[in-house]
């Protein structure tokens, strides 16, 4: 079999358990698949279990209607469709107003708790929780 330049155990990777495919990772199992390499042979190789080698694949993969021919599986792509997912997430990046009425609250010495109680009060739209303002 054609050796890949990526290992986890040579990347510095532990037995520390990780969610988050990193860009590393999603250029890895690209050439993999441009390589025809299986899908349970990529897991292994990246240290990965196959269901998240799959879902990977399937949630980034791009399409495009008019340009067929480009269709597949893109490792940049990937990581920027994952950025874009999770900042989507972050209320408190995302909004500045909820951002800047969060910070004064905090300044005038009210708890987590205590903000995330009253937004609805503050006519604030968007609600967050206190788990958030304490992140």
């Amino acid at each position: 079999m054609r050796q890949f330049p990526y290992h986890a155990e040579k990347a510095g990777k532990t037995d520390i358990a990780r969610t988050e495919l990193d860009l590393r990772e999603r250029r890895a199992i690209e050439d993999m698949l441009n390589a025809k390499v299986p899908v349970s042979k990529i897991a292994a190789e990246i240290g990965r279990h196959r269901s998240t080698v799959y879902r990977e694949i399937k949630r980034n993969y791009f399409t495009d209607e008019e340009l067929p021919y480009l269709n597949g599986y893109y490792g940049m792509n990937a990581q920027k469709y994952a950025t874009d997912r999770r900042a989507r997430r972050r209320k408190l990046i995302r909004l500045e107003d909820l951002r800047a009425h969060v910070i004064a609250q905090l300044k005038i010495g009210w708890t987590p708790e205590q903000i995330a109680a009253r937004l609805g009060f503050d006519d604030q739209p968007v609600r967050v929780s206190h788990e958030t303002i304490y992140a």
